[in-house]
């Protein structure tokens, strides 16, 4: 891997308290700071391209981020992307031949302690560089064939199809 392509898209990892009611927004991306403090030593290229909860993503959201994807130099791609519908992003990236693209996200925002973000960030880190070209997703500890998972609202978790 040369250099990591990092593109950030919102959900909850990038979310912070917005106002004194307790209300999220979402912020600046987190991943950079992350991989900073954790001392990498890969080059990586940030580049947001938009600030949304997943749920407010639309179908040109995705194909804007499927867009990115396609057009970047890089084959190997980390997203952070909300979890509600990180499954349907996934989706839409599968024609995209010749990259290793994984997605990742976190259930608690990444400046709460006890986040899952800096695990989730790791462990697509290490999936992005060491698996096959093709779509996936890394959370709750696996790593998953885009099309091959859902996410479970009830459990609030990641789990195979």
């Amino acid at each position: 891997m040369k250099k990591l392509r990092i593109f950030t898209t919102g959900g909850t990892i990038d979310k912070i308290y917005f106002d004194a009611k307790s209300e999220y927004e979402v912020g600046e991306p987190q991943i950079g700071e992350i991989l900073r403090e954790m001392g990498v030593t890969f080059a990586f290229e940030l580049s947001p391209l938009m600030r949304k909860d997943s749920l407010d993503m639309t179908a040109e959201d995705r194909e804007q981020i499927r867009q990115a994807v396609r057009q970047c130099p890089e084959n190997h791609i980390l997203i952070t992307h909300g979890t509600d519908t990180m499954t349907e992003t996934a989706k839409i990236l599968g024609e995209i031949p010749d990259k290793t693209i994984v997605l990742t996200g976190a259930l608690n925002p990444a400046r709460f302690r006890g986040s899952d973000a800096i695990f989730n960030i790791g462990g697509a880190v290490g999936a992005v560089q060491s698996l096959a070209p093709g779509i996936y997703i890394f959370m709750n500890g696996r790593v998953f064939q885009a099309g091959k998972v859902r996410k479970n609202r009830e459990k609030n978790r990641f789990e195979e199809i």
